[in-house]
């Protein structure tokens, strides 16, 4: 690849993010406002940017949407958010328009459980 190709991929990928930081924005508020088909078709040209440009949605919109409808998601509104720790500790957001549900791990909170605890049984020794 030539270095004027490289830049130009870059660039390109630049204005992708902010396009869909635009459009996730504009989802957000006619979500807001109740304007839900609105909303739904903000999401669906974001994500439609994300594919052809071959980038990763961003994790901050990426947990706003639901994967199986496309609408976006407001917490307490249309989506209920829980903290369960049966099996593993995790977040589980449900959509209440279609009821998909998905699990977020809270791995990070494991692991500094973990530590914590191997520092205890350490200064017990």
């Amino acid at each position: 690849m030539t270095m004027k190709k490289k830049f130009l991929e870059k660039k390109l990928k630049k204005i992708a993010y902010e396009r869909i930081d635009i459009l996730m924005n504009l989802a957000e508020e006619e979500a807001k406002k109740g304007n839900w088909e609105r909303a739904k078709r903000y999401v669906f040209l974001a994500r439609k940017i994300a594919m052809k440009m071959r980038i990763k949605f961003p994790k901050k919109w990426k947990r706003r949407i639901c994967k199986k409808c496309g609408t976006f998601l407001i917490y307490g509104k249309n989506a209920r958010v829980r903290v369960r720790s049966k099996t593993y500790p995790h977040v589980v957001i449900t959509c209440l328009n279609c009821g998909a549900i998905y699990r977020i791990p809270m791995i990070r909170e494991k692991k500094e459980k973990m530590k914590e605890i191997k520092n205890r049984n350490n200064q017990k020794k």
